[in-house]
């Protein structure tokens, strides 16, 4: 339905290969259920199996269907057999999800029997529409067999419409078969508003909308109504949840709050009312969720373990597996610390069940992820961006034998049984070969007598022998262990034995951490393959001190002389500190600078304009008129805005209230008014700029200037301004809006504009000052229809970014064995080449708490129990945008709130080698330099860009010539576009625009390149390099793709079947 059009998750990255082994996949996770692996669209297509599989009936009717009647597989590219293959590919994918023990399963088998081989898989289509292709090949492929009626008798029902003449009372009726009912969205609250809209309500044939009726044989009035006639053992309800509105042309989205219930009781709807409330009572086990908009999203699904096949656990015991554990046959949660015995009175355990109540035994299947859910969280679906979009109901009376409890055997035939278990054996028999040979690691040791100190760095002592010692070394094995090896090695070493990390530098051979402690293992204290270790007494190499540590890392310098710059006598120069070169002071004509005198700077140019306005009306042009006010720093703005009012001569302004503003950095738009009490330094407008003198109401110093709009995020010309005090709280300045905006009731809250100027979190606390909330003049906020949500946790997902150039790389990476507990699972990075991201689980945390807070939380969970990390200044967080690492989050001790996390945000963390604290305006940008004339780059570096006062092209430039040693002159720079394959190219974009008003300059972080974390700056020398194309060969043949894709032709959603009668 959608085309190519989705946005998909990332599939899984393909496994490492350690000695020549690829990694096995990995086993089940806690909940003991497998998920289905995304072939790179077909995220639809494994929620709606997984439902299927969640079936009990259909999945047991599958099962039935032996060989006699479906065929062979081996059999399939005969030409004289009839051999059903999609019922024996989807037999086969079940068994493999109820017995293989393996993360997820692959449906590559599956689709290609569905003719899927022109790349029909990274396509991603409606499931909606997929449901009744699927339906109707299982049918065709089920001719002639005695499944040949499953899916009628499990999914068809009859609704009958009747037509009654408004004249005769003549019944005009007429049946129709259904598959699955399609319930409005748009205008509707509820499921069952939906329902009674279709299957109770009249539609009236009247006015110009007469029927005209066989009896009569003449247009009368009639009555339209249609009801349920026959009800099938499940019910399938799709949601029209996709609208196109026709005054704009464009479709959208229904997000709008729309509630279904757990059970329904569908008697109403029905034609024959007669007979027990069982008859017509349903209950959900599915919930098929749609997250994203019109043109791009995934899908997952809710699904009940009616069964309970799975193994369900509270969600916070996921994240906290090392502190409680289950007990009492897994109904109640006690700490490890202190397990209750069979004696005792349990006074470890804690109270409340551990098992989900009667009927509550919920999963989210996210592709290849299984994780338990609660019943309530079904009500998270009901709006927003991610909602539910196809709902399966089942009858309540549909018994299940006490032989399926918990049995995955259960009528499953013997042949895959077998099949399931010697895949198995494979499976282990590949986890232990690949574990004994992934956890051999290369050490290099350095000996201390082969070595000396010199200008700060470890050189050896004969150029010819460089004192290293290969080592091949178990890295499951302790520190202590490793010791012993190398004294068994060194029989002639004397005396103290210390072992340290070391790393070869440009300066020579460096020293780091000390393994001190004897009982940890090589991978707990972080040894990965090819490290240096130094063996030393740990005092002295040589008789002369060693520093170590990151601080004392020698540098080697390259100095330029005055004779290699190619200067000479004459040459005249201009020394200026980089932060005082201001264009308002400075003019650069060719190779002339001229410098302008205090005197000619002190003023001020001051424009009026009657109505206000930023904008480019020609009547309003007519009227402005514009002065030169002489000024100073200490003068006030008050005394500015007088002295302007006398020299444009508008005297009569003077009972009139009217301000001073600032302008925007493109001329077009007003800033907040200046305070007049404050001086023109203390206001911080610049002299030799431009004020604008217009009507209203300058704040005092005790105010805030600030901006608002009703129920949505301001547009141009829709916000409002208001001045309040300072100290005013939440609820008064709330109060004070609603009455200069006319609006009445209690039903309203406030929230934040947030940093992509999008309606944020709501201001909880409403008795705080605005001050208290560090709301200042010029902010933005919007009055919300509806109560202020109350304070909650928040749900986060965590990843671990694994980075060829990061310190968790050498920690952690290669070892998704040692820590096998259902989250390893490596996805490629995007937006970072080489680098992938490994789930950790999910984080349970108040949205008051700090970023500090967080940090200490993530290390809590079971895959970072073996990492060091000093602080948490040495931990970065990402927030993740479809697994790209998009945001960094800063400042320490700001709450998640503040930051602008919400449940469901998706974070990633990464271990750094030093402390970070960035700044609000801090860039951190990856930076790489083009191998001249190549086509490729250096190896990319990370770098911080300061863009606190100035993000415009020259200080960037500035700032990377600073990094490389270069003149910014002879730098050439362009940010990569990822997705496109492209590069676009920073240039200076300052131009004068007249000859009165100064150079305006357009800033890196605002469109069109909005720089941001993590994008990738390419960088040319041009003293070296003469290609000023920076396109690689990647990027050329990336963009051959995007081309060839964009001639590929929609193709609609078919599943071939082959002819059976």
């Amino acid at each position: 339905m959608f085309g190519s059009l989705f946005e998909e998750e990332e599939g899984c990255a393909p496994s490492p290969a350690v000695g020549g082994l690829a990694e096995p996949p990995p086993t089940r996770g806690r909940s003991d259920l497998s998920g289905i692996k995304n072939q790179g669209g077909t995220c639809y297509l494994n929620s709606l199996l997984q439902t299927l599989l969640f079936t009990p009936e259909f999945r047991e009717e599958l099962f039935s269907l032996g060989r006699k009647e479906l065929g062979l597989l081996e059999d399939k590219d005969k030409p004289e057999a009839k051999v059903r293959v999609i019922p024996l590919e989807l037999q086969r994918l079940f068994a493999h999800l109820l017995l293989v023990d393996q993360q997820s399963a692959s449906t590559t088998q599956l689709t290609h029997s569905f003719g899927w081989t022109n790349n029909e898989e990274t396509n991603q289509h409606d499931v909606q529409e997929l449901n009744r292709i699927l339906f109707s090949a299982l049918e065709n492929s089920l001719v002639d067999t005695s499944g040949s009626s499953l899916i009628h008798r499990l999914y068809h029902g009859t609704i009958v419409n009747n037509i009654v003449c408004g004249e005769c009372g003549n019944v005009s009726q007429r049946q129709e078969d259904f598959l699955d009912l399609t319930a409005c969205v748009c205008g509707m609250g509820s499921l069952e508003s939906a329902l009674w809209a279709m299957f109770v309500e009249e539609e009236m044939f009247e006015g110009n909308n007469l029927y005209r009726c066989a009896k009569c044989a003449r247009l009368v009035t009639a009555a339209k109504s249609a009801k349920l006639q026959k009800l099938p053992p499940f019910i399938t309800m799709s949601l029209l949840r996709f609208s196109f509105d026709f005054a704009k042309c464009e479709r959208y989205k229904e997000t709008g709050r729309y509630t279904f219930p757990l059970t329904i009781n569908l008697r109403p709807f029905c034609e024959q009312t007669d007979g027990e409330d069982v008859d017509f009572t349903y209950e959900l086990f599915s919930v098929i969720i749609h997250k994203g908009g019109c043109y791009g999203g995934h899908y997952h699904a809710y699904i009940r373990d009616i069964d309970q096949l799975g193994q369900w656990e509270p969600p916070f015991l996921q994240s906290h597996s090392d502190v409680f554990l289950l007990v009492s046959n897994g109904t109640r949660v006690a700490l490890k610390s202190s397990p209750p015995t069979a004696d005792s009175s349990c006074p470890a355990e804690l109270g409340g069940l551990a098992q989900p109540p009667s009927g509550d035994h919920w999963f989210d299947l996210n592709d290849s992820n299984v994780t338990p859910i609660r019943e309530s969280d079904i009500e998270m679906q009901f709006q927003g961006k991610e909602s539910a979009y196809m709902l399966f109901y089942r009858k309540t009376q549909l018994p299940r034998p006490a032989e399926a409890f918990r049995n995955p055997l259960y009528k499953v035939s013997p042949h895959l049984v077998q099949m399931a278990e010697e895949e198995n054996i494979n499976l282990q028999q590949g986890r232990e070969t690949f574990e004994a040979s992934s956890n051999s690691v290369e050490l290099r040791l350095h000996l201390a007598p082969s070595y000396r100190l010199e200008n700060g760095a470890l050189q050896p002592i004969r150029k010819d022998q460089d004192g290293v010692m290969p080592l091949s070394f178990d890295r499951r094995k302790t520190v202590g262990d490793l010791r012993l090896s190398v004294y068994q090695m060194l029989e002639l070493w004397e005396g103290d034995m210390a072992l340290t990390v070391a790393k070869s530098l440009p300066a020579g051979l460096h020293l780091y951490n000390m393994l001190t402690d004897d009982c940890i293992s090589l991978y707990s204290a972080g040894i990965a393959n090819n490290t240096d270790l130094f063996v030393w007494n740990g005092r002295e190499v040589s008789g002369a001190s060693v520093l170590t540590g990151a601080e004392w890392e020698p540098v080697l310098l390259t100095v330029r002389t005055l004779k290699e710059l190619a200067l000479t006598d004459g040459d005249a120069l201009l020394v200026l500190e980089p932060q005082s070169f201001d264009s308002s002071l400075f003019s650069l004509n060719g190779e002339l600078v001229t410098v302008m005198t205090p005197s000619d700077c002190r003023w001020l140019q001051v424009e009026f304009r009657p109505h206000g306005g930023g904008g480019d009306d020609l009547e309003e042009e007519k009227e402005r008129k514009s002065a030169k006010v002489p000024a100073s720093g200490n003068m006030s703005i008050g005394e500015v805005k007088l002295r302007a009012i006398e020299e444009l001569q508008l005297k009569y302004l003077s009972g009139v209230e009217c301000c001073l503003r600032q302008m925007d950095g493109t001329g077009k738009h007003l800033l907040n008014p200046v305070c007049e009490e404050l001086s023109v330094r203390d206001a911080g407008v610049r002299l030799m700029t431009t004020l604008v003198l217009c009507p209203g109401k300058a704040p005092t110093t005790t105010q805030l200037f600030l901006h608002y709009s009703v129920s949505t995020a301001p547009s141009a010309g829709s916000e409002m301004d208001i001045i309040v005090e300072k100290t005013c709280t939440v609820k008064e300045c709330l109060r004070a809006m609603l009455d200069a905006s006319g609006l009445k009731g209690d039903s309203w809250h406030l929230r934040m504009l947030d940093w992509c100027d999008e309606v944020g979190e709501p201001l909880m606390d409403e008795d705080a000052s605005l001050t208290e909330l560090n709301v200042s003049c010029g902010d933005t906020l919007v009055i919300s229809q509806g109560p202020r949500p109350p304070k909650g946790y928040l749900n986060l997902s965590v990843w671990l970014l694994l980075d060829a150039q990061s310190v968790f790389a050498s920690s952690v990476a290669g070892d998704s064995n040692h820590t096998n507990d259902g989250f390893s699972k490596d996805v490629t990075a995007a937006g970072i080449p080489g680098a992938t991201l490994r789930t950790l689980g999910n984080v349970g945390i108040p949205d008051e708490a700090t970023l500090e807070d967080l940090k200490i939380q993530v290390l809590t969970l079971p895959g970072l129990q073996s990492v060091c990390v000093p602080t948490p200044a040495f931990m970065r967080v990402w927030q993740l945008e479809g697994r790209r690492p998009a945001r960094i989050l800063r400042g320490q001790q700001l709450s998640l709130r503040k930051l602008k996390v919400t449940s469901g945000t998706e974070l990633c963390v990464q271990r750094l080698l030093d402390e970070e604290d960035l700044g609000l305006k801090e860039v951190l940008l990856r930076v790489q330099m083009a191998v001249p004339d190549e086509g490729r780059y250096y190896p990319a570096e990370e770098l911080v860009w300061k863009a606190t006062r100035d993000s415009s092209p020259a200080c960037l430039r500035s700032s990377l010539a600073a990094h490389y040693g270069l003149s910014p002159d002879s730098l050439l720079l362009a940010k990569h576009q990822a997705d496109k394959h492209a590069w676009d190219a920073i240039s200076s974009w300052s131009q004068q625009t007249s000859k009165r008003k100064k150079k305006k300059t357009e800033s890196l972080l605002a469109a069109p390149l909005h720089l941001k974390d993590g994008d990738t700056i390419g960088i040319k020398n041009l003293l070296v390099d003469s290609n000023r194309d920076f396109c690689t060969l990647e990027d050329l043949q990336g963009q051959q793709r995007l081309r060839e894709e964009a001639r590929k032709p929609e193709v609609a959603l078919s599943i071939n079947v082959g002819t059976f009668r």
